[in-house]
């Protein structure tokens, strides 16, 4: 089969496409889907430069959508059948076909289309438990949340759903992104430059813990999500209220570098890295969350931006616009 595979880390270069990588065949409890859709996120690229080190030679992506084409007993006792529309997460996913156990398939509702759903999966999730558990409901409705880098895909899913669970949002963005922030019902949007080539903001362009202060009436934020990194640790901070939550989840401008605990006394503050996996630890937990996003989708109460999708055999080229900061929504390939 067709498959985006990494054999060495490295840059986007080392994402080849193989024509005859093995195509995987179904162990009980599993199914194997025909995708139609992969998604790209960030994490995708720590994996390809090995900040998040696997086996090697391993087949990129952990986000898919398709049809199933082949099940197993013990699937069909779980419901699926031959035919259905489905997403779902786990590793490899940049390939023609690929083995799921049943359990991690979400049915993709009629009226949702299979690309909108493809990108539910990894960053809809994820935009899901950062606003709704990982604070650990250190904030409430009516309760001031910073966001950082509203315009790009994650995070213009949770200045969406921040909004929907009654919470007031503030949200940075690039200037060039702006037009997009603007439709996400962010309270106040704080406007950045950009930085050529980054997939980030230039967060020294205006005094953000000012401005946060100055729109909360000096009280800062009950939570701040961050999934830039390194260049926001001190302003996700620094603009945290009294016993405030720092909810850092992403690396874009590099990881977060090792700080004294000590520093968070100021506020009596919390501090959090938290990640997919810790909060989809059950079927039922995965379904209900799942749930509740197509729910809202098919309600009109989320908007879904899917930017663009490359063809497979530009596997490499979907990175770089990733990394690149390009994007203005989810970034597929289309298989």
């Amino acid at each position: 089969m067709k498959a985006a595979v990494v054999r060495e880390v490295g840059d986007a270069s080392a994402l080849k496409v193989e024509t005859d990588y093995p195509t995987p065949v179904a162990q009980p409890g599993q199914v194997i889907v025909k995708n139609e859709f992969a998604g790209i996120n960030f994490i995708d690229t720590y994996h390809r430069k090995g900040l998040y080190p696997r086996d090697l030679p391993f087949i990129g992506g952990q986000e898919g959508g398709g049809t199933v084409v082949q099940t197993t007993p013990e699937a069909e006792a779980q419901g699926v059948k031959v035919g259905d529309r489905v997403a779902y997460t786990k590793l490899e996913t940049y390939s023609e076909y690929a083995a799921v156990p049943a359990a991690k398939l979400l049915p993709v509702p009629e009226g949702v289309a299979m690309e909108v759903a493809v990108s539910c999966v990894v960053q809809g999730l994820t935009a899901h438990y950062l606003t709704t558990s990982a604070h650990a409901g250190l904030i409430q409705p009516g309760e001031w949340c910073l966001i950082h880098g509203v315009g790009g895909g994650t995070c213009q899913w949770a200045a969406q759903m921040a909004k929907l669970r009654g919470y007031k949002v503030i949200g940075t963005v690039s200037k060039g992104k702006a037009n997009i922030a603007e439709g996400l019902g962010c309270d106040e949007l704080i406007v950045l430059d950009e930085v050529s080539g980054q997939s980030f903001e230039d967060y020294e362009s205006v005094d953000v813990v000012g401005k946060v202060m100055e729109i909360t009436g000096g009280k800062g934020c009950k939570a701040v999500i961050d999934g830039i990194g390194k260049n926001t640790m001190d302003i996700s901070i620094n603009s945290l209220a009294h016993r405030g939550i720092f909810v850092s989840f992403g690396n874009a401008s590099g990881a977060v570098p090792a700080f004294p605990v000590l520093r968070l006394i100021g506020k009596s503050a919390y501090v959090t890295r938290p990640k997919l996996l810790d909060y989809t630890t059950s079927r039922a937990e995965l379904v209900e969350r799942a749930d509740e996003i197509f729910g809202w989708l098919l309600d009109g109460k989320l908007k879904v931006s899917v930017d663009t999708a490359f063809p497979l055999h530009d596997a490499a080229e979907g990175h770089k616009y990733l990394e690149a900061g390009k994007s203005k929504g989810k970034v597929l390939y289309k298989i």
